[in-house]
């Protein structure tokens, strides 16, 4: 998989998503979420993932967030910041994750760090994790980004991992960029299951 390619390329749609943006208390593709917050996340998640990227390089335990609430105490608080400081935070942090990673050694990229949602993994799945951030959220910053933007091989990739972490869903039909949609539970047209009958929408995943 190129996964770092993914992240560089997702993370170009956010920026542009984010410049274009006149609006950033308007609402997002995420229910109950703005823009802001959205944005705020995008930041954190790229803060968070480098936490592990740091247990990878030293062997120091260093979780993703301190607490189970720490995530969303940090959105509340973020979404207070003006609209260009948000985009410079976006900025910053993108760049810093980045900067991290290229440090770590091929021997640290296979070392075992934990997710948020207490998955063990090696660290190299640091990088697809924040592939998937800024893909699907580019999408959802609701600036004019589809699904269909962005890379099949990526979409086919997603597909697979949500199918895999959602368990028992049906199989449907449709453009590739549409099923991607339906399976993230973000809007989507002309996806039906097996039978021919619409499928019915999903709760929003990740």
């Amino acid at each position: 998989m190129r996964t770092r390619e993914w992240v560089t390329e997702g993370t170009a749609l956010c920026r542009r998503a984010l410049v274009d943006c006149a609006d950033m208390d308007g609402q997002s593709l995420l229910p109950g979420w703005t823009r802001r917050h959205v944005a705020a996340h995008l930041s954190l998640n790229a803060e968070a993932l480098g936490n592990l990227v740091h247990w990878a390089r030293t062997g120091e335990e260093r979780p993703m967030y301190s607490s189970p609430g720490r995530r969303t105490t940090d959105i509340e608080a973020g979404i207070r910041r003006a609209p260009n400081d948000l985009r410079a935070w976006f900025d910053e942090s993108a760049r810093n994750l980045s900067a991290a990673m290229d440090e770590l050694t091929a021997e640290q990229w296979q070392s075992t760090v934990r997710t948020a949602q207490g998955r063990e993994v090696p660290a190299a799945e640091i990088v697809w994790l924040r592939s998937r951030e800024v893909m699907v959220h580019a999408v959802d910053l609701g600036t004019g980004v589809t699904f269909a933007d962005l890379p099949a091989d990526f979409l086919h990739t997603l597909s697979e991992d949500i199918r895999n972490k959602r368990g028992d869903i049906p199989e449907v039909r449709g453009p590739l960029p549409d099923t991607t949609a339906y399976l993230a539970g973000r809007p989507y047209t002309k996806v039906h299951t097996l039978d021919g009958t619409p499928a019915q929408p999903l709760p929003p995943w990740l």
